[in-house]
């Protein structure tokens, strides 16, 4: 995997059910190298800490090889990396054999795979349709958060280098497809609830099922 775009935000004033509030998802791509802090990216702007930022989603990895797929979907839009207000724009990310709980050496960093993203009404608005929330469930390429084990500056053509591969199987596009599958499968429960990685209230969610 290969870093091929750095991107940040700025605070971006929207309007749902008739009300202003603020985001952080339009993201554009810079020109230097961007610090990956412990609980989000230098310089950048996470407005719902609730749902974004912290040591579980301190960064977010998006592929890059699935922008043709999109722009098919959505050729009006004025394109750039950041796109999915991904922090860094990936060639080569697979969620399909991306196991959560990897780890990684990255330009200055130390990271470990967390978790997939899970889309909201903001990705709607900034694709000018919420059927993308649909279409990017059905994808199944969601990207993935990051947790920063060692801080320090990533730029563009850094690699990823694995040091250390989970021992638990769950990869990202497992854990996602359990997320919204109407039967989940309970291996896959069993699997996730074992995975050390994992954040506990998403495991929490889940022992209901089995």
């Amino acid at each position: 995997m290969k870093v091929i775009a750095t991107n940040i935000s700025k605070p971006t004033t929207i309007v749902w059910n008739g009300k202003e509030e603020q985001t952080g998802i339009y993201k554009y791509p810079v020109n230097e190298p961007i610090f990956l802090g412990k609980y989000d990216v230098a310089k950048d702007t996470v407005i719902d800490r609730k749902h974004h930022g912290g040591i579980h989603k301190a960064c977010y990895l998006f592929s890059a090889d699935n922008y043709e797929y999109w722009k098919n979907l959505y050729p009006n839009l004025d394109w750039n990396w950041g796109m999915f207000g991904e922090n860094l724009t990936v060639e080569g990310l697979d969620e399909a054999t991306l196991k959560i709980g990897n780890i990684y050496k990255v330009g200055e960093c130390k990271v470990q795979i967390t978790q997939p993203r899970e889309p909201c009404y903001k990705l709607g608005i900034k694709f000018g349709s919420q059927n993308i929330l649909k279409q990017f469930i059905n994808h199944q390429s969601p990207g993935t958060y990051i947790k920063i084990l060692e801080e320090g500056y990533v730029k563009a053509e850094d690699t990823f280098v694995l040091i250390e591969e989970s021992d638990n199987s769950l990869t990202i596009q497992q854990f996602y497809n359990l997320l919204y599958a109407k039967v989940k499968d309970k291996e896959i429960i069993k699997t996730a609830i074992s995975n050390p990685t994992l954040p506990e209230y998403k495991k929490e969610k889940l022992k209901k099922y089995l």
